[in-house]
């Protein structure tokens, strides 16, 4: 019997490493397909990108800003995702001072001053007990890899994004929402949001887990996934 593909959408400054562990424990439940963010500046066009990469029906997987792509995939497409799964992210479109603080990091960044993760962002990122291990060096070798430009053509789309919360009513795949309990870029509280949203949703907060549960407790991650996919 063939496997559903499961789509995989990275966060910012996130490539295949974010998923890796993800993509290959679940390989025997689905095939998995990593969808490329780097190339756009809308969460439309990435959208529309990732879908052009998968065929038919699929699962769909989404962190950070993955899961406002994921969120963008559920209104262009609904009727192809089988089922959502929308890790550490927020319906919600940025407040005021956050797009503030967005468009600073990409003047800096025109100006030459691009420094991807570096690690006064690493606590915003990981959890403390992760930030003094090989883990930290992975997130900011990730960032360095995604480059320059594509961060700015990210925080475009990021910036650009709707306010969700009133799709989640109408999202009728079956959905998995999980956040780690220690996340200081979407806390809990925005987990709690989404899954309220969404009918029959379910909330997984992950202990010991900061903004990347996916590397942070992969094995965690997967088996949750797993009962998702099941």
């Amino acid at each position: 019997m063939p496997r559903l593909p499961l789509l995989f959408l990275p966060g910012l400054l996130c490539d295949a490493r974010l998923w890796r562990d993800q993509a290959a424990g679940l390989a025997d439940l689905a095939e998995p397909v990593l969808a490329d963010l780097t190339l756009d500046a809308t969460l439309a066009a990435m959208a529309a990108r990732a879908l052009a990469g998968v065929e038919g029906r699929f699962a769909l997987a989404g962190l950070s800003m993955g899961g406002y792509v994921a969120l963008e995939v559920m209104r262009q497409a609904p009727e192809r995702v089988t089922r959502l799964a929308l890790f550490d992210t927020s319906a919600r479109p940025d407040t005021p001072e956050a797009a503030k603080q967005r468009r600073g990091l990409m003047a800096l960044t025109r100006r030459g001053a691009f420094r991807g993760v570096t690690p006064r962002l690493l606590p915003r990122l990981l959890h403390p007990a992760n930030l003094d291990g090989p883990l930290a060096a992975e997130v900011m070798d990730m960032a360095e890899r995604v480059g320059r430009d594509a961060f700015l053509r990210q925080q475009e789309a990021i910036l650009g994004r709707p306010d969700s919360r009133g799709d989640l009513a109408g999202i009728e795949a079956p959905t998995l929402v999980a956040v780690g309990e220690a996340d200081a870029l979407t806390p809990p509280e925005l987990a709690r949001e989404i899954a309220a949203g969404i009918p029959g949703a379910a909330l997984h907060l992950l202990p010991g887990c900061g903004h990347l549960p996916s590397m942070e407790a992969p094995g965690a991650v997967t088996a949750l996934m797993r009962d998702w996919l099941a």
